[in-house]
């Protein structure tokens, strides 16, 4: 059974390239009928924050991504760590290290003075004789002195690691007793049963360590899929100033979690020319095999218009619950129909769909100097009233269709182009030139909404 796992840090929110691993892991193990499993690993005590932990849960719960089992948190399993690194000193294969900071400060310095690599030199590996007096020992682990360690990556091939360049007895516990990352990552992944590790390339480095703690314990070496990193436009690692990097602002600047998982998907992976993908697709599609090993590129523009894609397919009562957290409530309006299919083809996110219906729904509270400029002419106030009466004496306007007729009658009475009654009436109705179709932003609104909107532009 194909066992993935997602084990952030909560140092701070998800970033986008954690949800993007989290994503990637969760498909592979939900196409084979296996288990996707969350781990907090918060081990490092001065750098947890409770909140950044409850993030990453909420972040999971927006996107619709499901775990199995109970979170793991790994400092609520201490005592399992401090089992094997015991275990390890029993049969000879970790050490205590007594070495001191000024001690292994000064032999770096040397080490970087001859232009070597900067190591601790394996002082104390075979150490018999008296501890030192007033120090505290860290736990060091017996890595190879010599050859080679590959890793066999499902992304990029075999890896191969010459121990003498990357490799020292690492430390594998502290000296006040908490384990070290490279330690708790393997221990936790093989007793979790983990078969399958798909994570960004940055931990590449980390990988041969981890397998000296895999040999040294017995364990069986997973399956890893090294991930390239997201880049920016400009080839570098994304940033802040590239655009969001926590999960949660896309959903601030409404972005569909569909939409979001989707653009994921796509940095790095493919299917052919396709760029949409349901849930079901990916499910049946993925393979960590197929992603590609060069770094993908971030692109604003391509989440935009997958946003948009789904922001038209999503049906109207749905897009009300998701309108609702940005502050439009359209649930019992009686014309959401209406102003709902008008806006889709016109908004990217959300948050531009929200600003949409606002425009719409609200009395504009002022004009645009330019557009009154370019658009509110001498006869535009006679134009104006004309249509305003005409409506007050139309047998029935309730549906788009009806207003337009209007518009058309008091056209042809007139004997006028369309412009001359569409651009006025346009700066009345959304104080600007720019909008939907004037027939359906008049259907919504209705007739007495119409007329006093006119007659505020004309009291001005």
């Amino acid at each position: 059974m194909i066992v993935t796992r997602f084990a952030p840090s909560p140092t701070g929110y998800l970033h986008i390239g954690g949800l993007r691993t989290a994503l990637l892991s969760y498909l592979w193990a939900r196409r084979n009928g296996g288990k996707f499993l969350l781990r907090i690993e918060d081990t490092d005590f001065s750098r947890n924050d409770e909140a950044a932990a409850r993030a990453i849960v909420e972040a999971f719960k927006w996107v619709g991504l499901e775990h199995d089992g109970e979170i793991a948190y790994q400092s609520s399993r201490l005592a399992i760590y401090q089992e094997h690194v015991q275990k390890l000193l029993d049969e000879g294969k970790a050490y205590r290290c007594y070495m001191s900071r000024e001690e292994l400060d000064a032999l770096r310095e040397e080490q970087m003075g001859r232009k070597e690599r900067a190591k601790y030199d394996n002082r104390y590996r075979d150490f018999t004789g008296t501890p030192p007096q007033g120090r505290e020992a860290v736990i060091r682990i017996k890595a190879p002195l010599e050859g080679t360690i590959t890793v066999q990556d499902g992304v990029k091939g075999d890896v191969v690691f010459n121990v003498a360049d990357i490799l020292d007895d690492f430390i594998i516990a502290r000296s006040d007793g908490t384990p070290t990352y490279n330690f708790v990552v393997a221990v936790d992944d093989a007793l979790m049963g983990v078969t399958d590790v798909i994570r960004g390339d940055d931990h590449l480095s980390n990988t041969p360590k981890q397998i000296v703690v895999y040999d040294a314990l017995g364990f069986t070496i997973p399956k890893f899929f090294h991930v390239p990193m997201i880049h920016n436009s400009e080839g570098k690692k994304l940033s802040k100033r590239d655009g969001a990097t926590d999960v949660m602002m896309y959903k601030t600047m409404g972005y569909t979690p569909q939409a979001l998982l989707n653009f994921l998907v796509r940095l790095g992976w493919s299917h052919g020319d396709q760029e949409i993908f349901s849930m079901e697709e990916m499910l049946s599609l993925f393979d960590p095999s197929h992603i590609n090993r060069s770094a993908s590129v971030y692109n604003t523009d391509k989440l935009d218009w997958l946003n948009s894609h789904y922001l038209k397919n999503t049906p109207n009562e749905a897009l009300c619950a998701l309108l609702e957290f940005h502050g439009v409530m359209l649930m019992d309006h009686d014309k959401r129909e209406i102003l709902l299919d008008a806006l889709k083809d016109r908004a990217k996110t959300l948050v531009e769909m929200a600003t949409l219906v606002s425009e719409i729904l609200v009395t504009p509270a002022s004009y645009d100097e330019g557009a009154l400029k370019k658009g509110f002419k001498a006869e535009s106030r006679e134009i104006l009233a004309t249509f305003s009466d005409a409506m007050s004496s139309a047998s029935e306007l309730h549906l788009p269709t009806d207003y337009h007729h209007l518009m058309e009658s008091v056209v042809t009475q007139l004997g006028i182009g369309f412009g001359k009654i569409g651009q006025p009436l346009r700066i009345a109705l959304m104080g600007k030139l720019s909008g939907p179709g004037l027939d359906t932003v008049m259907a919504i609104i209705g007739v007495e909404a119409t007329q006093e909107r006119i007659a505020a532009l004309l009291n001005r």
